[in-house]
């Protein structure tokens, strides 16, 4: 069990939930908010994607970044900032005609996936271990073996700690070959991505397995979608790791009620002291995670 439980909290995602709840941040100043909110309630991590702030849709564009983490930093929120490197990896195909990209398609290189990275250099970045049937019809996240090494290594030349993100086994395989070739450094920080189809089941056998794959010393933690993010926040503290709640993952607090960011990390919380453990600090996460002390 894990005595000291980093809280990372995502706060919109790229997912089609904008729509769903109107608590869903999406423009600049309403995510900031979101994550000042978060960190308020005990999240000392916060994982940032960015919208098109007209109409919601996911984005990459960094000046959407920039504008994020400026009003984050202008309010003097204590919080490790936690930014996506994962958009550019999707790929939509005709099934008729598998040459041919549909709509919804945003597939760039390893490298153009980074530019507000190199930019505001923050605390850590994601790197999505592989390749992923990506839900239901011809949906693909595309993240080869090249575009790996090439992410990595330009994410370590920048000092930037890399999250490495894990939707099945063979992504956690390959992430181990990544520490073994040099192109990341110790200590290695994973999320164990559960539930999402069609990547590793919510199960707590598979979430074991995963766990006892990881190379020796690596900080992580794990969440599942939905309903089921709650149960996994207890599921993850026994395993001996830490966790991760927000809207880019589950929209509701209870059946029926739609849930704020902050209101989520509240609720981790509950969940961690009545297992008896504490919640970590910001600090107390950049020292496990190996980062920079705040400036």
């Amino acid at each position: 069990m894990n005595d000291s439980v980093i809280i990372t909290c995502a706060l919109t995602g790229a997912g089609d939930t904008v729509g769903r709840s109107p608590h869903v941040p999406v423009t600049p100043e309403q995510i900031a908010r979101s994550a000042v909110e978060a960190a308020e309630a005990g999240a000392a991590v916060v994982h940032i994607h960015v919208r098109d702030p007209e109409t919601g849709a996911p984005a990459r564009d960094p000046r959407l970044y920039r504008e994020v983490v400026e009003r984050v930093k202008e309010t003097g929120t204590d919080v490790v900032i936690n930014l996506t490197a994962g958009m550019g990896g999707d790929l939509v195909i005709d099934p008729e005609n598998p040459l041919t990209h549909l709509p919804g398609t945003d597939l760039v290189s390893g490298l153009d996936r980074l530019p507000h990275v190199e930019e505001l250099l923050p605390d850590i970045c994601t790197l999505d271990c592989g390749s992923l049937n990506f839900g239901e019809g011809s949906n693909l996240y595309v993240s080869t073996p090249d575009m790996l090494r090439t992410g990595a290594k330009r994410i370590q030349e920048l000092g930037v700690r890399p999250e490495l993100e894990i939707f099945d086994t063979g992504q956690l395989w390959f992430a181990k070959q990544l520490l073994a070739e040099g192109l990341l450094d110790n200590p290695t920080v994973f999320q164990l991505c559960m539930g999402i189809p069609w990547g590793a089941p919510a199960d707590p056998g598979v979430l074991q397995a995963m766990v006892n794959m990881l190379p020796e010393g690596a900080q992580w933690a794990s969440f599942a979608l939905g309903r089921t993010q709650m149960p996994w926040v207890a599921q993850s503290i026994l395993l001996g790791g830490n966790v991760r709640v927000g809207l880019e993952d589950n929209l509701y607090l209870s059946r029926g009620v739609k849930a704020t960011n902050g209101q989520l990390v509240e609720r981790a919380v509950q969940v961690i002291e009545l297992l008896g453990a504490n919640v970590a600090t910001p600090d107390e996460a950049r020292q496990r995670l190996g980062l920079k002390p705040r400036a």
